[in-house]
């Protein structure tokens, strides 16, 4: 029995500007202990579909089972295996740390796990927080607990929806190293992020949605290993403070002094570092590397993703 089962899920929402299809049947499974990626631009439906998964949203067709239980029939068994990280920045300020863990504690029947509470304070570096009002916390230091809330009743199911989203490097080692050692217990995690290089370090599959004409669709689903094996090409990357010829920078990926240009084979790589050469930009660090996943979603996003992953993993 898979951990979670999304079954042909689509979701219509109804606005004044009438109705607007957000998913448009996704169908995916994560099995037990998976740590699970859900990649996609903004719009594509991956925080829809957390919220259908969490009961905060109703599918207009299809169903979603957590560990055998529907998320609508049996909320209540659904809900319990369940840790939800969500986006947002939500916290009640009348109370202290470790307050708001009891309590979220109760919402669960959980009884007595100071233990618990303390082991979750110390790893996500909240131990000298404890007694602190939640109004008194950094942004950071916010989204730590609400990780430890969702953690508190020590569900077989974690949900992060952008964890790490704004926050500085050291939450992110922190949390990472955590969640880690609880995959590695047996925990379920399914991920949401735009830090691809999080997803590539930490997720044994992955699904990418991409929006099309009738809402938010699978497009890709495979390991990690099998989506980098697929990526065609290579990617030259060099730093430069030179502006690059037409020709060169419609191609280009650039991120500050950093240029990533995709090439399919050698000889392609050749003729892009003559056209560097004529048009005089002086480059540095230059290296040849193999894909990354963030060059695999952007190949498979734009439609041009190879086609040697397993029939029926991709469907563009």
């Amino acid at each position: 029995m898979p951990a979670v089962s999304f079954q042909s899920v689509s979701k219509t929402f109804h606005t004044a500007k009438g109705p607007f299809q957000a998913l448009d049947g996704v169908s995916l499974d994560i099995e037990e202990g998976e740590f699970f990626g859900l990649l996609g631009p903004n719009g594509a439906g991956k925080t829809t579909l957390i919220s259908i998964l969490a009961g905060l949203a109703r599918a207009t067709g299809g169903r979603v089972l957590v560990q055998g239980s529907d998320v609508q029939a049996d909320y209540a068994a659904a809900r319990r295996k369940l840790g939800v990280v969500p986006q947002e920045l939500v916290f009640d300020p009348f109370f202290n740390v470790r307050e708001a863990l009891r309590i979220q504690s109760g919402y669960f029947g959980v009884k007595d796990n100071d233990a618990w509470i303390d082991e979750l304070l110390e790893n996500l570096g909240l131990a000298d927080k404890a007694t602190a009002n939640m109004r008194q916390l950094s942004g950071g230091m916010k989204r730590r607990v609400l990780v430890a809330q969702a953690l508190v009743h020590k569900p077989p199911i974690i949900v992060l929806d952008e964890p790490t989203a704004g926050v500085d490097v050291e939450l992110r080692q922190t949390l990472w190293q955590f969640v880690a050692r609880l995959n590695k217990q047996g925990h379920t995690v399914l991920l949401t992020t735009h830090y691809l290089e999080e997803a590539e370090a930490l997720c044994n599959r992955i699904a990418m949605l991409k929006r099309g004409a009738s809402g938010g669709q699978v497009v890709a689903l495979a390991t990690t290993s099998e989506l980098l094996q697929a990526a065609s090409g290579s990617v030259l990357q060099f730093k430069t403070d030179v502006a690059l010829p037409p020709a060169l920078a419609v191609l280009a990926r650039v991120t500050g002094r950093i240029v990533q240009l995709p090439a399919q084979d050698a000889a392609e790589i050749e003729s892009h570092l003559a056209a560097l050469r004529v048009a005089g930009v002086d480059v540095h660090d230059l290296e040849i590397r193999r894909p990354d996943l963030e060059d695999v979603f952007l190949q498979v996003m734009s439609g041009t993703s190879a086609s040697n992953i397993p029939l029926g993993e991709v469907a563009l």
